[in-house]
């Protein structure tokens, strides 16, 4: 490969933060109204043009799982109590998403809390000080400046601070680094809500006039594709879609990337119009809107000074260090090689003791200082992975590490030593239950 030697340049530093959140996605939003709630002056940047991540920007249709935690309970209180024109509420979908009411809902909570925030802002490189990470280095359409931080957080999904700082990991799952699949959501309108059907699961079942949905998806839609997943909305008529598939994607390459965006959009509309031919009232729907990026639910799993496994979820493992309680989800595996659940996932047939903690061990990484970790980039095994990668998780684990970044700052210690204790007693005065 050719390479080129690009000039050293002096950078602005545009602001000094006590905690840099990098990522607006559901664990950036819990990270930084934690921190900024414990005092500390907190920033988040975020890539996209509003908070939420793939709650919003990625179209997903709801919160999944059973979990608990009051920054996660305050963002669905407070979409449900906000009226929305066209929306219907007689029989409200508590866990569904409005996403324009949700992208409102999180700037006015990062608003309430005081946290500054930069949108359209991407994360491109570290300032370090030997193992320790001092600032980050942004790009925008204002140029490329710095951001000093005395703690990063990094909830990026793919852990992209924690890659240019030196932090160890791994990708996908420990056997041969296969990563779960991409998906385009996208929202469809037009269909009879008195006929259609909402299959939810890969193992939900239904009987159809030309025969079972699944099946029929496994046999008519193109490959990867082939399952059949349709959520209700709000709004009467309008479906979401989580039913374009990918495999072989690698979410930290651009080019990776660049084609899973080309073929998820083209299977849209062989999709629409396989739901068309099969699907009871869905005979007249059409395409709404695709989401504004294809949904990546695996690439690095980082090395931290514990690793999560899917043991520690079935027994529903409360840890002395833990920062997130109360988190259940099973263990959603996509099939790495083609439609549907992975042989090693488990949906209807998952069973645990009960809802499980992450210990703060799993934020810190190894051998990186000034660093935490938050949301699915946590140090955990491929399977546990699928469990905790969720967006209700995500946020409760965001508000734990947060919390951690501004104990860490108030007491002047990296976060690696961060009295534990103090950070727990916090968490249980904003509401966290064990």
């Amino acid at each position: 490969m050719k390479t080129y030697l690009e000039a050293e340049k002096t950078l602005p530093v545009a602001d000094e933060v006590d905690v840099l959140v990098a990522g607006g996605g559901p664990a950036g939003v819990g990270a930084a109204i934690s921190a900024a709630r414990n005092g500390a002056k907190t920033m988040l940047i975020e890539h996209f043009n509003c908070l939420g991540g793939i709650a919003t920007s990625g179209l997903m249709s709801h919160w999944t799982g059973d979990s608990e935690g009051p920054i996660y309970e305050d963002i669905l209180n407070r979409c449900q109590s906000q009226p929305w024109p066209g929306e219907n509420l007689e029989n409200p979908l508590w866990q569904t998403i409005n996403h324009e009411k949700l992208k409102l809902v999180l700037f006015d909570m990062l608003e309430e809390a005081g946290v500054i925030l930069q949108l359209h802002t991407d994360a491109v490189d570290v300032i370090m000080d030997g193992s320790r990470i001092t600032g980050v280095i942004i790009q925008s359409k204002s140029g490329r400046e710095a951001i000093m931080a005395k703690v990063v957080i990094d909830c990026t999904g793919d852990g992209d601070v924690a890659a240019r700082a030196g932090a160890e990991y791994v990708k996908g799952r420990e056997e041969d680094g296969l990563m779960q699949p991409v998906t385009l959501m996208f929202k469809i309108d037009g269909v009879d809500y008195s006929r259609a059907i909402f299959p939810g699961s890969f193992e939900t079942k239904v009987e159809v006039p030309m025969g079972e949905i699944q099946a029929l998806g496994h046999r008519e839609l193109p490959r990867p594709a082939g399952h059949v997943l349709l959520y209700q909305t709000q709004v009467t008529g309008q479906v979401m879609v989580n039913m374009t598939n990918l495999t072989g994607i690698d979410g930290t390459s651009v080019r990776d990337l660049t084609r899973a965006e080309v073929e998820c959009h083209r299977q849209v509309p062989r999709i629409i119009a396989f739901l068309r031919q099969y699907a009871p009232g869905y005979e007249n729907c059409r395409l709404l809107e695709t989401a504004a990026v294809v949904g990546v639910r695996e690439t690095r799993h980082f090395k931290g000074l514990y690793t999560l496994t899917a043991e520690d979820i079935v027994e529903a493992s409360v840890f002395p260090d833990w920062i997130a309680t109360r988190n259940q989800f099973n263990f959603d595996i996509h099939n790495v090689k083609g439609p549907g659940l992975d042989a090693n996932g488990a949906q209807a047939h998952f069973r645990s003791r009960g809802k499980y903690s992450i210990p703060y061990r799993c934020c810190v990484p190894e051998k990186i200082d000034g660093l935490l970790l938050a949301g699915r980039n946590i140090s955990g095994t491929h399977k546990a992975h699928s469990s905790f990668r969720v967006m209700p998780i995500c946020v409760n684990i965001g508000q734990g590490a947060g919390t951690a970044a501004a104990v860490a700052v108030r007491d002047g210690v990296i976060p690696r030593v961060v009295d534990i204790a103090e950070v727990q007693k916090l968490l249980l005065l904003q509401g966290v239950k064990i």
